[in-house]
């Protein structure tokens, strides 16, 4: 009966196709008063306590931040976690070798034994989440002060997070909401030995590679497996053989059932940043000036990259990593300049501004508070743009450029101990400094690096404003003559900062006169004494002043709009997203299925393509279609599927979650349509895109061969019962839907019936109209009784 209830309503364009995404990242503690009722009304089965609590164990407890930028998952009782391919990527890499090509090959660990420590790999468990607000702001007012608001501001954050804290393990950190009208404190549980249990092979966990990333339709198996380990009696420890498998409060249960059209889903998280209040004074500087430079820089480190990469594997290895993480955001900032400009984002905010002001000018009061906000914004953009070429270069093309630049900044610490420290201190910094040389140098071949000096240094010259650059550039390019591969043969040749062996030598008998006469050390202090002590200077005030204006900009936005519920920008800490599975429209003509099958795998198989390889293996079992308990219900693999969750970068590897609190995908990217949704949500376009969860035990089971991994898993499947009860609980709530509509728009059905009595042969909505109109409570269609009172029963 839906199905024709569905054709019958879009007739007259009731319900719009294809669904809306579901705006806002939400606290998860405030779901209780804010969301819960509509959660409950799109499919969530759970209540606001099973999904965030502090004295009893819920879905949060489940929930890990990986590694300070991505999101994970504990899915057994043994700790294990789940999370992204390319949020292990570093990990994984660091382990591979061309002997051991875990990147190429995969890896899966037959045993806890077998499983990989990761030094300095850690996740974080939220232990709760509190509104302090009132202590953080108490006495400060919109007219106190800034640097007087700022001193009193952080010396109470750090008083709660000292008091919170006190003999606990725990660490705490307290952030400002909505530009610092609000405060909210975290606290979290660390734990630092986690070991690397699995990774399909790139050829599924970065399918499709760059061409793919950041678009629908998608094929990619992006995901890995850790797991955490603890000391014996279950508190967090450094790796030690003796640790044991995390005893977890909570994991999640996987569901087998898969996804269908309108199933509810829910994502929690750790959205990176977002900037969903920002002006039309920053969109404009970022679709002016920020994205493309960002994106001309990193192209130019990309061509170099690939020219190495592509002729040698060892070198593709090296610097697999380091290359994701140039390109990842290259071609985001690609999506996101397009996105703005075809949505026309910057027009939108400037009508907001106009209400704004509207707003602003009815009252006296409200023209005290908010009566100089835009008039600063655009002061201090004006002043902020001057300066930004020069903050894109320094953070693009030296510190993310030559790896050397790092490396000798990081040598500051070591050189203030030769200068003036105890033996011991000197030992201590030789010994940090020294850890630091072999992390560095792990991503590294000194003519790659060198090529990448030459070219940055290149362009910092040829694009900064000459009085805003570094002094060793001008002396340099003036010494040479513009001829900057001779700088960069000089400097190559003589720098220690640039050879693991010179600086391993060097670390047995330091002296401070060698570091500060090393032509590497010579640059990077350059460029950054250039930074602190003319750059930032310049920007710092008008930073303040965009800051104050931010603030009392949003603060106006809440108060213009009173009943209006306006959830805060992403700020790396625990979010929920819910909304559910769909299709969409990327543009005219055009209509995106909500999933992916194997099938499209097969259909982009093209093995002289680096990005569309495809495993022997997978082939053979896509041939012989052995996918076990794994397929849907047309004997197919789904592979990826879309929702309208709202999410952003640190997402990667959030748990998708079904309306029984149960785990149905991995989140692992966002569309390309959308791309300008962190700073301008788009209802229509919106999608997150996951892998099914099925296909993820598809390829650890038959893949992999690893049955053992998925012996330790609580995998669910509904009954035939279940089954039959969810269907009608989704019929009742999509007729109460329709009953609700009729309701509200019965000139609908007056208007539109008697036209569709010339049709010769009635239809299923041609009858029912016919019945209704005449006040019949049944009607016969096709030889089936029906009711016109849209009731669940024997007429269905």
């Amino acid at each position: 009966m839906r199905s024709l209830l569905v054709v019958f309503l879009s007739i007259f364009f009731i319900i719009p196709q294809p669904s809306q995404a579901d705006e806002g990242m939400w606290l998860p503690m405030l779901i209780k008063r804010l969301n819960i009722d509509d959660m409950q009304k799109k499919g969530l089965q759970l209540s606001a306590e099973e999904i965030y609590s502090v004295n009893n164990a819920s879905i949060k407890d489940a929930i890990i931040s990986f590694n300070g930028y991505c999101t994970g998952e504990i899915i057994s009782p043994n700790g294990l976690l789940l999370t992204n391919h390319h949020c292990g990527y570093d990990a994984i890499q660091n382990h591979s070798s061309v002997e051991n090509d875990y990147l190429g090959n995969g890896f899966w660990a037959k045993s806890y034994e077998d499983e990989i420590p990761n030094e300095g790999l850690f996740v974080d468990f939220l232990i709760r989440m509190d509104d302090v607000s009132s202590e953080v702001l108490d006495s400060i007012s919109f007219d106190t002060e800034e640097s007087t608001r700022k001193k009193l501001i952080q010396s109470r954050i750090e008083k709660i997070k000292s008091r919170e804290t006190k003999d606990t393990n725990y660490w705490a950190e307290i952030k400002p909401f909505y530009g610092g009208s609000e405060f909210y404190l975290f606290i979290y549980e660390r734990f630092n030995d986690v070991r690397l249990v699995g990774t399909p092979p790139e050829s599924i966990g970065k399918f499709g590679g760059e061409t793919d990333n950041w678009m629908w339709p998608r094929h990619t198996g992006d995901f890995a497996l850790f797991r955490v380990y603890t000391d014996l009696e279950g508190n967090p420890a450094e790796f030690n053989k003796n640790n044991i498998p995390m005893k977890p409060k909570h994991h999640l249960p996987i569901s087998l059932d898969g996804v269908k059209e309108s199933d509810f889903a829910m994502i929690l998280g750790y959205p990176g940043g977002t900037d969903r209040y920002l002006s039309s004074f920053g969109v404009k500087l970022a679709v002016d000036l920020y994205n493309p430079t960002v994106v001309k820089v990193r192209e130019a480190k990309l061509d170099i990259l690939n020219d190495y990469m592509r002729s040698d594997r060892n070198i593709s290895i090296m610097y697999a990593s380091k290359k994701a993480r140039i390109s990842n955001y290259w071609k985001y900032y690609i999506g996101q300049t397009k996105g703005l400009k075809r949505l026309r984002v910057y027009d939108r905010k400037t009508s907001i501004e106009s209400a704004f002001s509207q707003f602003v000018n009815s009252s006296n009061l409200n023209k005290k508070i908010y009566g100089d906000v835009l008039i600063n914004m655009d002061r201090a953009y004006n002043e902020i743009e001057k300066m930004t070429l020069s903050r894109i270069y320094l953070n693009e093309a030296a510190w993310g450029g030559p790896s050397f630049i790092r490396l000798a900044r990081r040598s500051e610490g070591l050189l203030k101990s030769l200068e003036g420290g105890s033996d011991s201190l000197i030992n201590a910094s030789k010994k940090s400094f020294m850890s630091e040389v072999t992390s560095s140098f792990k991503e590294y071949k000194k003519e790659i690096d060198q090529d990448i000096f030459v070219k940055m240094m290149q362009m910092y010259f040829e694009n900064v404003p000459k009085d805003q650059l570094p002094k060793i550039i001008l002396d340099m390019e003036a010494k040479y003559q513009g001829n900057f591969e001779k700088w960069g043969s000089m400097l190559y040749e003589k720098s220690i900062f640039v050879d693991e062996q010179k600086l391993i030598n060097f670390l047995k008998n330091p002296t401070a006169k060698k570091i500060k006469k090393d032509p590497g050390y010579i640059v990077q202090k350059s460029i950054l004494d250039n930074y602190f002590n003319k750059i930032l200077p310049a920007i710092s005030s008008p930073r303040e002043s965009l800051a104050v204006s931010n603030r009392l900009f949003i603060d106006g936005l809440r108060k213009m709009s009173p009943k209006k519920v306006f959830y805060p920008d992403a700020n790396f800490t625990m979010r929920l997203t819910f909304g559910s599975v769909g299709e969409y429209s990327p543009g005219n003509a055009m209509m995106y299925d909500y999933v992916t099958t194997l099938d499209g795998v097969m259909e982009k198989l093209d093995n002289s393509d680096p990005e569309f390889i495809v495993p022997d293996r997978l082939v053979e079992l896509y041939n012989s279609k052995d996918y076990g308990v794994y397929a849907n219900e047309e004997g197919e693999i789904n592979v990826c599927f879309i929702s309208n969750n709202d999410i952003t970068g640190g997402n990667s590897g959030s748990p998708v979650i079904n309306g029984k609190g149960e785990l149905i995908g991995c989140a692992f990217d966002g569309n390309w349509e959308a791309m300008s949704g962190d700073i301008a949500f788009e209802e229509n376009l919106q999608r997150t895109i996951s892998v099914d969860v099925r296909y993820i035990l598809f390829i650890i089971d038959k893949f992999a061969n690893a049955s053992h991994i998925i012996d330790e898993l609580t995998l669910v499947k509904m009954s035939d019962e279940e089954k039959n009860t969810a269907e009608k609980k989704e019929t009742e709530r999509f007729i109460s839907d329709i009953r609700n509509l009729i309701e509200e728009f019965p000139e609908i059905i007056d208007g539109v019936a008697p036209s569709l009595k010339k049709s010769a042969e009635m239809s299923f909505s041609d009858a029912f109209l016919e019945a209704r109109k005449s006040g019949q409570k049944t009607f016969v269609w096709k030889g089936e009784t029906y009711n016109t009172e849209l009731q669940v029963g024997a007429a269905n």
